[in-house]
C-alpha cells in the first residue's frame, strides 16, 4: 500500500495510506483534502509535502 506525506493546516507533518481523490487533478479541486491530524486529533486541510503554491 503506497502512503503519502502530508502537510496539515497547523504545520504537523506526517504520512496517510490513503489520501481520497488523489487520481483528480490540482486544477479541477485543488490538491487539499480534510484528513485527521494524528498530532492534533482534528479534521484539518492537509496537503502533499512536495506541492508548491503558485
Amino acid at each position: 500500500m503506497e502512503r503519502t506525506v502530508v502537510r496539515c493546516a497547523e504545520g504537523h507533518v506526517f504520512s496517510t495510506a490513503s489520501f481520497p481523490m488523489q487520481h483528480l487533478t490540482a486544477d479541477r479541486i485543488g490538491p487539499g483534502r480534510l484528513l485527521r491530524c494524528p498530532r492534533c486529533a482534528r479534521l484539518r486541510h492537509a496537503v502533499p509535502v512536495g506541492h508548491q503554491k503558485r
